[in-house]
């Protein structure tokens, strides 16, 4: 496969925050496709392993590469979508339609001046059809839920039609129906859409339901394979070199009971 064709490729990847080594000499690939999962204890370097991914951070050693070129590059406009921790939480003041946001996606350094067209129009109404918003499409999004919510954000992402697709604890702040309806939608967007997609969350139950592929991350990866060959969290304090611990020292959630 021809390097512009593959997603992700990260060789030898090291990263420094604040001087001190986050993530040490890490390898994978992610093909076309895929569905990624990346789990890990807090401070385990996950949300920095996005934000090297994205470029706005700076590798200390190794290589990321993202459909053969360097993050932020000008081809990649359009190919990625980011759905961050606090993209769903807008400030109250902040009155926005599920329209509108989903329109931000749409917009790049090519036609941010230009006036609406119809190509714009038609990736909106097809984004906010994906994720099942077509009867909230011109409610104000601060009377959403916290899954309607996610939702929106995730249309905007696909708005831009993008292809790959990171999400970081995108189940955080929502109930059990509404993560259930949302790991469905991100199935669907993979095997329906054929998104790639690499999302990083506690729940480790979610993660066991949806993703392909799981990888653990502790600084440096202690598990990269098939999600059905995930091991169970004894076998994982081994593979951390610590004495076995219970679910709720491991700062993953083998099943969240979070409400809104």
């Amino acid at each position: 496969m021809d390097a512009v064709d593959i997603p992700l490729k990260i060789e030898n990847l090291s990263v420094k925050r604040s001087g001190k080594i986050v993530i040490k000499d890490i390898d994978f690939t992610i093909n076309r496709g895929d569905f990624v999962g990346i789990v890990g204890p807090n401070g385990s370097g996950k949300s920095t392993l996005l934000l090297t991914i994205l470029g706005l951070l700076k590798p200390a050693t190794g290589k990321v590469a993202i459909y053969g070129a360097p993050p932020q590059s000008r081809e990649l406009f359009g190919r990625i979508g980011w759905v961050s921790q606090a993209a769903s939480n807008l400030p109250k003041h902040v009155r926005i339609t599920v329209r509108e946001l989903v329109e931000l996606g749409t917009l790049n350094a090519k036609n941010i001046f230009s006036f609406e067209n119809q190509k714009r129009r038609a990736s909106v109404k097809k984004a906010i059809e994906m994720v099942g918003l077509q009867e909230a499409i011109d409610v104000d999004v601060s009377r959403l839920s916290g899954g309607q919510r996610q939702r929106a954000v995730i249309a905007r992402a696909l708005a831009s039609e993008s292809e790959f697709i990171l999400l970081d604890e995108p189940l955080v702040g929502i109930d059990r129906e509404a993560r259930k309806s949302l790991l469905k939608l991100l199935d669907q967007l993979c095997h329906d859409e054929n998104k790639t997609i690499l999302m990083v969350s506690h729940d480790l139950t979610a993660m066991r339901q949806t993703a392909h592929r799981m990888i653990f991350l502790e600084e440096t990866i202690r598990f990269d394979g098939p999600t059905e060959n995930f091991p169970d969290l004894d076998k994982l304090a081994d593979l951390r070199g610590i004495e076995p611990v219970h679910e709720q020292s491991c700062c993953i959630e083998d099943d969240s009971e979070e409400e809104e």
